[in-house]
Parts: C-alpha cells; sequence; structure tokens
C-alpha cells in the first residue's frame, strides 16, 4: 500500500505552525477593523466565467478548473475529443473554477449585493485562494490573502490609509519593510512617449518580471514581443531612473510633459507622498518605483508593492486602485482600491528572521499536574477557575509520573506547570512552577490567575 500524501505546492499546518499564522492572521485582522474594515467571505468556487479574463492571459492559465458532476463528458462532441480541442472540451466540462484572487470576488459581491451597501464600503477578507503555478520557496498552489478594499470613493485618502494599514500591521509584527509604489497612469504615459501606448499592457506584463529575469531578459522579451529598438530605449531609460522620490517624480516630469494621462499620475503619486509626509509611517519606508508594473489588467492607478527586508523573498504584500473592476460585472463608475496581506510568505519571512513573540509559540499556559483521583477531582475546580478568568489552561488526563507530565508540557511550550499534591490539598494553595527557570511558587487560586494574567 502506498503511503499518503498531499498534492504538490499544498500542506499541512501542524499545531505549531497554526499558532504562528494565528498569531498573523490575528495582527492584520485587529489593523483592518481599526480602520472601519468589515469582515467578508465568500465560496471557495465561482463560475469560470467570473474568473476568466480578469488577470491577463498568463493569470489565466494559472486558474484552477473544477471538473462538473456527473457525466461531465456528455456536453462535448467526439469531434472535439478526437481532435484534442482541449479549450473547447475544458469551458464544456468545467463550469466552476477555485478563486484565484480575493478582489475579483468581491467585485462580483458587490455588483449582486449593490442595494444592501452602504457606499464607501469597506471590508476585509481573509481566505484561502489557488493558482496551479510552478511550486518553490515563497510560492504555493494554495495559500492565503489577507485583504482590504474600499469601494464607491474615487479619493485618494483611501490610498494613504492603506499604505498606513501596511506600516501599521507590518510593524507590530515587527517585519522590516519597503513599500513600493507607483501608478498604471504613469505607465500609460512611459508606453506613449515610447510610441505604443495601444501595446501597455504587454509592456507592463515583461516589466512585472524584472525581478525574475532582470533588465537583460525584460529586454530580450520586448524585442521578441515585437517592440522597435527606439521604444525599447525609451523604457530601458526609465527603468534606469535614480534618486529619491521627488527627483524621480521631477525628471518623470519632464519626460511625459506632453502626456496628460501620464501627468496625472504623478499628481496622484505626488498627493500620497505629501499627505504621508505629514503623517509619518512608524517603519516602513516607502519608495517610488517606476518598474512596479503589477501584472493585473484591472489595475488603472496607483499600485503597491511591500518587500521584506533582510531576507530573499519576492513581494509579501501588494495591491492598487481599479477604476471600474465592477464595471465588467455590469456597475459602470464604482471605483475601488485595495491591498493584500501574503501571510504564507510573511510567515516564512518572520520565521527566517526569528520574529515570532514567546506567546505565539503556545496556546496553554498552564498545566495542572494529575496525581490521582482525590487531587484530580479539585484540580478540574480549579481548572475550570482559571479558564473562566480567561487563561488557557488543561489537565493532565491521567496519573502519571511527573517527568511524563512536565515533558508533555515541554513539548507543548506550556510555561507553567501548576502542581497540586496532599501538601497543597491540606494549605489550599498551588505550587506554580516556571518551565524555564524552575522557580516554583506557592500561591491561592486568586494569585496564581494574577500570576498568569501578567
Amino acid at each position: 500500500m502506498s503511503q499518503p500524501s498531499i498534492p504538490k505546492g499544498t500542506r499541512d499546518f501542524s499545531p505549531e505552525v497554526m499558532i504562528r499564522r494565528n498569531y498573523i492572521f490575528d495582527v492584520i485582522r485587529s489593523v483592518f477593523q481599526r480602520y472601519g474594515y468589515l469582515p467578508l467571505e465568500t465560496p471557495s468556487m465561482e463560475q469560470v466565467e467570473t474568473l476568466t479574463g480578469k488577470y491577463g492571459d498568463e493569470g489565466d492559465k494559472l486558474i484552477f478548473r473544477v471538473l462538473d458532476s456527473g457525466d461531465y463528458l456528455k456536453g462535448v462532441s467526439e469531434e472535439a475529443l478526437q481532435s484534442r480541442q482541449l479549450n473547447s472540451i475544458t469551458k464544456s466540462i468545467a463550469e466552476k473554477a477555485l478563486r484565484y484572487d480575493l478582489t475579483v470576488p468581491f467585485a462580483r459581491f458587490v455588483v449582486m449585493h449593490q442595494h444592501e451597501l452602504a457606499f464607501p464600503f469597506k471590508r476585509y477578507q481573509i481566505q484561502p485562494v489557488w493558482r496551479a503555478d510552478r511550486p518553490q520557496r515563497g510560492r504555493y498552489r494554495e495559500f492565503y490573502q489577507c485583504d482590504a478594499d474600499v469601494v464607491g470613493s474615487d479619493s485618494l485618502i483611501n490610498e494613504v490609509e492603506l499604505i498606513q494599514i501596511f506600516d501599521d500591521a507590518l510593524t507590530q509584527l515587527k517585519v522590516p519593510a519597503i513599500i513600493k509604489i507607483n501608478n498604471r497612469k504613469i505607465l500609460m504615459g512611459i508606453a506613449a512617449a515610447a510610441g505604443i501606448a495601444d501595446r501597455m499592457m504587454e509592456m507592463t506584463i515583461a516589466i512585472d518580471k524584472l525581478d525574475k529575469i532582470g533588465e537583460e531578459g525584460v529586454m530580450k522579451e520586448l524585442a521578441e514581443r515585437g517592440f522597435s529598438a527606439s521604444a525599447i530605449t525609451i523604457i530601458k531609460s526609465m527603468l534606469g531612473l535614480k534618486g529619491d522620490n521627488r527627483e524621480q517624480l521631477n525628471h518623470l516630469r519632464s519626460v511625459l510633459s506632453a502626456n496628460e494621462t501620464g501627468l496625472k499620475g504623478i499628481e496622484e503619486i505626488e498627493f500620497v507622498l505629501n499627505k504621508l509626509d505629514a503623517l509619518p509611517l512608524a517603519s516602513a519606508k516607502v519608495e517610488l518605483d517606476i518598474t512596479l508594473a503589477r501584472g493585473l489588467n484591472y489595475y488603472t492607478g496607483a499600485i503597491f508593492e511591500v518587500k521584506a527586508e533582510g531576507v530573499q523573498m519576492g513581494s509579501i504584500c501588494g495591491g492598487g486602485r481599479y477604476d471600474d473592476l465592477t464595471g465588467i460585472f455590469g456597475l459602470k463608475g464604482v471605483s475601488g482600491v485595495g491591498i493584500s496581506f501574503g501571510a504564507d510568505r510573511i510567515y516564512d519571512v518572520m520565521n527566517e528572521l526569528n520574529l515570532f513573540p514567546d506567546h505565539a509559540k503556545q496556546s496553554t499556559r498552564v498545566l495542572f499536574a494529575n496525581f490521582g483521583e482525590q487531587e484530580e477531582q479539585h484540580c478540574l475546580q480549579l481548572v475550570r477557575a482559571v479558564r473562566k478568568a480567561g487563561i488557557n489552561a488543561e489537565i493532565y488526563p491521567e496519573s502519571a509520573k511527573m517527568k511524563k507530565q512536565f515533558k508533555y508540557a515541554d513539548d507543548k511550550h506550556i510555561p507553567y506547570v501548576a502542581i497540586v499534591g496532599e501538601e497543597e490539598l491540606k494549605s489550599q494553595t498551588i505550587s506554580l512552577k516556571h518551565m524555564q527557570s524552575g522557580e516554583q511558587s506557592k500561591l491561592t487560586i486568586h494569585e496564581l490567575i494574577a500570576r498568569l494574567q501578567d
């Protein structure tokens, strides 16, 4: 009999890992709520037509289709089967797909429930998504996203607050970060300056691979896509901009002076940066990055990407402005902007940099040792009192050697063991042992609760 296994690109999460993952989720969730975002969940599966055409050709290839139930081949012609017309066959046998991200399902939700919502509508969503990508470090086929979006508002104040959310959450998690910002309107202006305005999406798809294939690889891909040498020269000069945020913007303003769309993008970036100057971030740095493209079709304005410092990892967060994502579902003129935290990559970064606090390694605060029937009955009452005080506690389920019970506490990273033997029963006290230091104190139940709540 073969050994059980799981699909490539997916993972099991042990209790110890889940405690740490939940720590990340709890921090991000608390920050979302602090800024007025409300929780939302959407189904794991969507109709295929809901998802396709929203992420570009490359994104569409990574969508996991779900086979129809029953005799899914009944609607496929013999001719299609014989000629192996895969696109035609797939459309006939898979009407549903696993969601690729949380933004498109959110747009679908807004359109379906538009008459029930108060606009601007701010929601957060923490759920898994699936992509048929090639698994590698920091890239999985099933992973969690933690999204916050606001729709029904054109105000750039939303962009300012979303950058603050990045900063607040990552500061609390102690992840050193650089928030990179750009604007799709600037990229449109660059495309126009290069004489390829009608091929802007092709340009951004290539530029978006800069981190993976380098500048030479991007230039090669542009040439293979049929871009002229003069267009590639202009694009290359834009990608090589140096200087601080203001110096880069001033250079862009001179280069894009004849392009209204490009100038609008510069103006929007300046608005955000000026607001942030008056509201200094706690720890993250904000950098203008003209090479930032984000290959998703639906972005139209500001775009964001966050990189962790001190570790080799792709972006850990991203996002941007989309002016008409709901329009593809029939609701025109509803602008939105959102961000996404990549919880799995943040976990990997925190693990590598040893950033998890001690309390993110254990869930039980105190273990009551078990010495036998009489002591067990008394400890059950004490455990109940400790739990009612909001402290995570458990009792060892059977009388066993103390060495075995202490090992159980060590294995589960439980910091305290409460000991109630014959002497403690008589004095109505508890001996509380700190497992790391070995220090032991005799306390009443009220004193024990107070100690554990410190």
